[in-house]
């Protein structure tokens, strides 16, 4: 199997699939629209490889080779010779759109086109290319290098072929993936989790429990790592409310209806971990 990868936006979904390939021997171009956000993708590389070093679960050599596969670029073209392009840009249909529609014409015909949407059907992202056969959705999680889950899924027309080709590029990277059938929005994973937490959400909301005791519930009953208002946080609640929304918008079923109360604390900014004030204070 060739082996060279474009990913497409160097945020932190992007840089930690980089980050995963070029360890597992991929050649890498990681391509963003500004020379700070490719800077800010490789350094985090960097950072998470000295990490790993330091941990001893890699080692300083092969931080260095995996390193040297990635190159860096503000330019689409780049992309033209690479075997699978991961796209992770912003959850935007039309951001996603616009990229679809070049790397369309830039590719080679036999070059799979991923997605590493969460909640946007495949689909509809593949509707604007002349191969809707070789467009498969990717759904890496975070923080992709320590995340063992790849969703594949299945857009209308993507073809066998194309889903086992994503599939052996997502186990290459040490990855175990799970088969999307049909092009839902919000796929499995995405819509379980939004379906919790706009749950419990509800439920602290209208003052049922506390934000701790919700989660409680959900780590000693159900045995989850993670409680549903804890993960909102560290995912981001803004970022959690525009997937539902999605599905919502989608599927027109009221499970996915986020209460007033996500909507507010976006406004307000309180989004979580990285503004240090969500359903928890961080």
């Amino acid at each position: 199997m060739a082996r060279k990868l474009a990913v497409i936006g160097a945020g932190l979904m992007g840089s930690g699939i980089a980050q995963v390939s070029a360890q597992a021997g991929w050649d890498v171009v990681l391509r963003d629209v500004t020379d700070e956000a490719l800077t800010r993708g490789t350094d985090g590389i960097k950072a998470s490889y000295d990490k790993f070093v330091a941990k001893g679960k890699l080692e300083a050599k092969d931080a260095e080779a995996a390193l040297g596969r990635i190159t860096t670029t503000t330019d689409l073209d780049a992309c033209a010779d690479a075997d699978v392009v991961v796209e992770a840009v912003f959850e935007k249909l039309e951001v996603k759109h616009e990229i679809f529609r070049t790397l369309d014409k830039l590719v080679r015909e036999d070059t799979v086109l991923a997605s590493n949407t969460s909640a946007i059907p495949i689909t509809k992202i593949a509707a604007v290319t002349e191969r809707p056969e070789r467009v498969v959705g990717t759904h890496f999680f975070s923080p992709v290098p320590m995340m063992q889950l790849c969703e594949l899924v299945r857009g209308y027309k993507t073809s066998d072929e194309t889903l086992a080709r994503a599939r052996e590029f997502a186990e290459s990277v040490g990855k175990t993936c799970i088969v999307v059938n049909r092009d839902v929005a919000g796929f499995v994973t995405t819509r379980l989790i939004s379906a919790l937490v706009v749950e419990a959400a509800k439920l602290y909301e209208s003052g049922v429990a506390s934000a701790e005791d919700i989660d409680l519930a959900c780590k000693l009953g159900f045995g989850h790592a993670m409680g549903p208002l804890a993960t909102a946080d560290l995912t981001g609640v803004d970022i959690l409310l525009h997937a539902t929304d999605n599905i919502y918008t989608e599927s027109q079923d009221e499970k996915f209806a986020a209460p007033e109360l996500m909507r507010r604390m976006v406004d307000a900014g309180d989004i979580g971990r990285k503004s240090g004030q969500g359903f928890y204070e961080h």
